[in-house]
């Protein structure tokens, strides 16, 4: 009778635990893509806390609940920013106050996503099996420039936003064959692991407002046998979709794929007005959220309540600390006089100081 009774207990007591909820992930990756920064700071930028205090704005951020620090690398920016020698200065900045890092390889001497894969110049006549070469040893010496100065990448981007590959034409994905992107990612995976075995390897795309897509996606590069650690998605209301949706995309990359899963990039505006003469990326908002400080408070704690309770590890806000500075402009082909597309989009409002609503939360 004992023996039933405690098998009873037992059978009572996980059906009710199955029947919860499951609980909510914690956000451990509480990210900001601060990639901006050093040519902000170069130009005499200052930054101040919500108190209006001037601080170093990594220590702004951190005391805000930031815990990570996302750079991206360009092989040869004719900007000079943004390149080897600069992420491994700005990356000592980012380990001294203890902030984890993640380096977002591009490899590319510009902006690489979903509508642009430009190899860098160096490699521009190259193909596969050399572009798999290239990819191995760029990613392997920037992996090992950073470990010997103390400053070992935690996680590193094999590519950014890479919807339909990267590098093109080689490493494009042309009637559903994964082949040859497979052959980069493989090579940057293996230098990564070769570098340090701990260093989260991402593979990142901006697939989110898709299901279907993303699946098309990971689907593909997990038939061709590529590894990663962590999978990666952009996410921006105005560009991939309602909450609702993100939540089911998360859920589903989680338990397809077996994997951690990350909003590499989100981000929202505090206005719809401009700071200078270059355009605004984006000019209007999502329901819901107005385009104030408020507005862009609430915004990023719903996105970080969606990631978080759908599985998510962690979250990064795409250069908030971006704000309209002269001569740290978009184009890195013309720095100094281009202007800046994002200033309504940073955290920090036209005169440096942070908006006091913006909070990172585990």
């Amino acid at each position: 009778m004992k023996r039933l009774w405690v098998a009873l207990v037992l059978f009572v007591a996980a059906t009710l635990a199955a029947a919860q909820p499951a609980h909510a992930a914690t956000l451990t990756m509480l990210g900001a893509d601060v990639s901006s920064l050093q040519r902000a700071l170069d130009l005499g930028a200052t930054y101040y806390d919500a108190s209006g205090n001037q601080r170093d704005p990594l220590d702004i951020l951190k005391g805000v609940g930031v815990n990570y620090a996302r750079l991206r690398i360009w092989n040869d920016p004719i900007s000079g920013y943004n390149n080897k020698a600069k992420v491994l200065q700005q990356a000592r900045a980012v380990k001294a106050r203890g902030l984890r890092l993640l380096v977002d390889f591009h490899y590319s001497d510009t902006w690489a996503d979903p509508g642009k894969q430009y190899k860098p110049a160096a490699w521009a006549g190259h193909g596969i099996s050399q572009l798999r070469t290239d990819v191995y040893n760029y990613t392997y010496d920037v992996c090992t420039s950073l470990k010997a100065q103390g400053t070992t990448p935690d996680s590193v981007q094999i590519g950014n936003e890479i919807n339909t590959g990267m590098l093109w034409n080689d490493g494009k994905v042309v009637n559903n064959d994964f082949t040859n992107l497979s052959l980069l990612l493989k090579a940057g995976y293996d230098a990564t692991k070769a570098c340090n075995a701990g260093t989260q390897v991402i593979i990142h795309t901006a697939l989110a407002e898709s299901l279907s897509s993303a699946r098309w996606f990971y689907d593909g590069i997990r038939a061709k046998g590529v590894q990663w650690d962590i999978t990666g998605l952009s996410y921006y209301c105005m560009w991939h979709g309602t909450l609702s949706n993100l939540s089911s995309v998360i859920s589903d990359m989680r338990s397809r794929y077996g994997k951690n899963v990350v909003i590499a990039e989100t981000a929202y505006p505090f206005t719809a007005d401009n700071a200078d003469s270059t355009r605004n990326a984006v000019t209007s908002g999502c329901s819901g959220y107005g385009l104030t400080w408020q507005g862009q408070g609430a915004e990023f704690a719903a996105v970080q309540s969606t990631a978080r309770n759908a599985g998510a590890i962690g979250i990064f806000y795409w250069e908030p600390t971006w704000y309209a500075v002269p001569g740290n402009g978009w184009d890195p082909a013309n720095i100094g006089s281009s202007g800046n597309g994002w200033d309504n989009m940073a955290i920090f409002n036209w005169t440096g100081r942070i908006n006091p609503n913006v909070r990172w939360t585990p």
